[in-house]
């Protein structure tokens, strides 16, 4: 008997954090950062480094949106609709735990 996997929604009070398997390395030949993750290798662009960087399980989404809109001069609401796309679309591909 196959059990269907339960997508996960994000909320504004999700605590993302990186998948135990997954894990943010930096490559000095590239000179760039890596989310390793068994099979696969996954190159963030400088954004999307940002928020993976606060997916350490003790912020919640809206502190996430209220950090990287300070870090950037943005305003939450514009930001908002973008990382919480991002945060799921990561957590769907189990990346990501919310």
């Amino acid at each position: 008997m196959e059990t269907a996997r339960t997508r996960a929604i994000i909320s504004m009070q999700s605590r993302p954090k990186l998948k135990h398997h997954a894990r943010l390395q930096y490559d000095p030949v590239r000179d760039a950062w890596a989310l390793l993750s068994p099979e696969r290798i996954f190159w963030p662009n400088e954004v999307s480094l940002d928020i993976l960087r606060l997916c350490d399980g003790t912020r919640n989404v809206e502190e996430m949106i209220a950090s990287l809109a300070d870090q950037y001069g943005a305003d939450e609401a514009d930001i908002a609709d973008d990382v919480t796309a991002f945060l799921q679309e990561w957590s769907d591909n189990m990346l990501v735990t919310l």
